[in-house]
């Protein structure tokens, strides 16, 4: 089989650190590429998987300082949190893009390669090969969808093939070439060849959710092209639904972390807060956004006693987007943080499960197909399903956070779905699901427009006073890779916050 020589340094280093022990070498690894031979492919999706989920680095950075502010979820007067007042950090800006693209990128281009069914003496890998496929897909889908055009059909190649500054391709050959693969790996996904099984770390091997996922990810995929195609929209997404997406919250897409032995085990936003037992000791600069918790309050949402934690003890507060030191003195005079709601800890622990897909979101967007007269069915129930799941799911964190039935009852009663205005009840709704996912929170708003956020004006911002389209390629790529950079910028726009991607399209 061909693959085993040339990934055997990967390999090792999967190995390595599902024991515990020191990956520091494997750049060093990566130029002998003759260490072992006969890997099971299982460990390289396993790193990968852990990989996509991320480390501290980018899920600070990329998630936490930019996205979850940026969107309003979180808020905070630290001036280096850049996206909760639109400035810019060049290395924040980059660090999913860096990560991705020397990490889990290559590795999961040449998973892929090495498992490919029609190559003689791999035939048994058709299951690794599809789920590899999928999952490309997912870390794709993130960086494209942050930052627009990037290397896509020639990205992880550098040892493989020495393309080391790949050309970047438009988004829009991105996706769909992203919905083919999805099509194609979920036919691929067969009970009669052997499966990862737990070395699958969010199916356990189990073929059936994984093809459940691809579809639900299509549904995904085909609904960001609403604004620039929606016709191609429409056709992908009946196709998905067609397929048949996820049915229940045991097909919820996440990474359960453990506390350790390394970083890569331990879910990244976790690492960011770092809660002891009694406090945030690594980063406590955030608390829930104002936008958020008067949200919340206006709909008398049950979750807000689950997600709020108020260190005085005292009732949900949130603090609004945009203010530093000085005007949040003008703000509230007698400012105690600990008066306002920070993020419950049991969200954010080392061990907490990183989300990447929920069913609630796919009943959302099925009752969104059904707005819109791309699928049959009643919208209302779809809507109503959707809300009792996003509440349910919280108990995957802990039991203590659940939301009782009653309570769901009680809300789905006093917030009625109405079809008037269901994009809007829709859009809300999925922009409160996806807590703590926000690469798809600020995906999904800049698709949608909901919920109608008020951008801040902070002076210096570097985004003409609106919320940001987009992040910033990494300054080394203008000089390592000016090709394939100037050609981006040629097609979409100045590198800029206020470029605006393939598929969002101003309207």
């Amino acid at each position: 089989m061909k693959y085993f020589n040339y990934l055997a340094a990967v390999t090792l280093t999967v190995l390595l650190f599902l024991s515990g022990c020191d990956t520091t070498n494997l750049h060093e690894l990566n130029e002998n590429p003759t260490v072992a031979e006969d890997i099971d492919p299982g460990f390289i999706l396993a790193y990968t998987q852990l990989q996509v989920s991320g480390e501290r680095y980018e899920n600070w950075r990329t998630q936490l300082i930019y996205q979850s502010t940026m969107i309003q979820h979180l808020a905070t007067t630290a001036g280096y949190w850049a996206g909760d007042k639109y400035t810019y950090d060049s290395a924040y800006s980059a660090a999913l893009w860096d990560r991705a693209f020397t990490n889990y990128i290559k590795e999961l281009v040449t998973l892929v390669d090495i498992t490919d069914p029609t190559v003689e003496g791999q035939e048994e890998f058709v299951n690794y090969h599809a789920i590899a496929r999928i999952w490309k897909v997912v870390a794709f889908q993130r960086v494209t969808d942050i930052y627009g055009d990037i290397p896509y059909f020639n990205a992880g190649k550098g040892f493989s093939e020495r393309d080391f500054f790949p050309a970047y391709d438009p988004q829009s050959e991105i996706y769909m070439d992203m919905l083919n693969e999805l099509e194609e790996a979920a036919g691929l996904l067969t009970s009669s060849a052997t499966n990862p099984g737990n070395q699958d770390l969010i199916y356990g091997g189990d073929i059936e959710q994984w093809r459940r996922y691809a579809y639900s990810m299509m549904l995904r995929l085909g609904l960001r092209m609403v604004k620039v195609d929606p016709a191609a929209a429409q056709e992908w997404v009946q196709k998905a639904i067609a397929g048949g997406v996820m049915t229940s919250n045991a097909d919820i897409s996440y990474v359960q972390h453990t506390d350790g032995p390394e970083g890569i085990n331990k879910n990244g936003i976790g690492e960011v807060f770092l809660w002891n037992g009694t406090a945030f000791t690594n980063d406590d600069s955030s608390l829930l956004s104002k936008t958020l918790v008067d949200w919340m309050t206006e709909h008398n949402d049950p979750r807000l006693e689950k997600l709020s934690w108020v260190a005085n003890g005292g009732p949900a507060q949130g603090l609004p987007n945009g203010l530093d030191v000085a005007s949040l003195a003008n703000y509230d005079p007698d400012y105690v943080k600990d008066d306002y709601s920070r993020v419950e800890p049991r969200f954010v622990l080392n061990e907490s499960p990183m989300v990447f897909q929920t069913y609630a979101e796919v009943e959302f967007m099925v009752a969104e197909a059904i707005e819109r007269g791309w699928a049959t069915g009643s919208a209302a129930e779809h809507y109503n399903a959707g809300v009792r799941a996003a509440m349910e799911l919280y108990s995957i964190y802990d039991p203590a956070v659940e939301v009782a039935s009653a309570d769901i009852d009680a809300y789905l009663a006093a917030n009625p779905y109405n079809s008037a205005n269901g994009l809007e009840m829709i859009g809300e709704q999925y922009w409160m699901v996806t807590f703590l996912n926000w690469y798809e929170t600020y995906a999904n708003w800049r698709r949608t427009g909901y919920p109608e956020l008020v951008p801040v004006d902070y002076p210096g911002n570097q985004s003409d006073g609106q919320i940001p389209r987009r992040l910033i390629y990494p300054t080394s790529e203008a000089s390592n890779n000016p090709e394939g950079y100037q050609a981006a910028i040629s097609r979409q726009g100045p590198d800029r916050f206020t470029t605006r991607m393939w598929w969002d399209v101003a309207q």
